[in-house]
C-alpha cells in the first residue's frame, strides 16, 4: 500500500476492493476472517473489522451470520465502474497533461508496451 494520508482501514478496504476487481475474491467467494486478514496484513483486527464494515456499507460484501463475509453479486462490476470514474476524474487529467508536455501520444504508449 502506497503511503497516503488515507486512514489504514480505508487502505485495507481498497486492498480488498482491488482483489475483488482482479478476481482474487470473485462473486460469492468468502473473504478471509478478520483475524486471518489482520495477521496477513500485520494490522489490528479492529481496523480490519472497520474495513470489512465499510465494504458491507458499500454493498460489496454480504454477511452470513455465523459463517462469514462473502463478495456480493455485481461487486466487481460496481467497483470497476467507480474506479474508472475516479481515474478519469482524478488521475487522467494529470497524466494527459504530462503526456502533452512530453510529446507522447496514446499510440506511443501502446507501442512501448509491445
Amino acid at each position: 500500500m502506497a503511503p497516503t494520508g488515507k486512514p489504514v482501514y480505508l487502505k485495507l478496504r481498497d486492498l480488498i476492493a482491488a482483489a475483488i476487481i482482479d478476481g482474487t475474491y470473485p462473486e460469492g467467494a468468502m473473504l478471509p476472517s478478520v483475524r486471518v486478514f489482520a495477521a496477513d496484513q500485520g494490522a489490528n483486527p479492529l481496523t480490519v473489522a472497520k474495513a470489512y464494515q465499510q465494504l458491507q456499507l458499500d454493498g460489496l460484501v454480504e454477511v452470513q451470520r455465523g459463517v462469514g463475509m462473502f463478495v456480493a453479486r455485481g461487486a466487481s462490476d460496481r467497483l470497476r465502474r467507480s474506479e474508472r470514474e475516479l481515474f478519469l476524474a482524478g488521475e487522467w487529467p494529470a497524466i494527459r497533461r504530462r503526456m502533452d508536455r512530453l510529446g507522447l501520444s496514446a499510440a506511443d504508449l501502446l507501442a512501448e508496451g509491445s
